[in-house]
């Protein structure tokens, strides 16, 4: 994913889902610098958050 794409989902009221190495995520921020994007589990049980390449997140589209 592009770091502008990210920036959008970031300010989007819209429930985008976003996936990284296959499991569902929310981005909790974004490191412009760094092009590291903050990301936790969408799974209730799992609150921890990591850092993780931007270019590694994939829009899941439903498809």
């Amino acid at each position: 994913m592009e770091l502008k794409r990210v920036k959008q989902i970031l300010s989007s009221p819209a429930d985008i889902k976003v996936l990284y190495e296959g499991t569902s995520v929310w981005i909790d921020g974004v490191d412009e610098n760094t092009k590291l994007a903050t990301v936790h589990a969408r799974n209730p049980l799992l609150e921890e958050r990591t850092q993780v390449p931007i270019k590694d997140l994939i829009e899941d589209d439903g498809a």
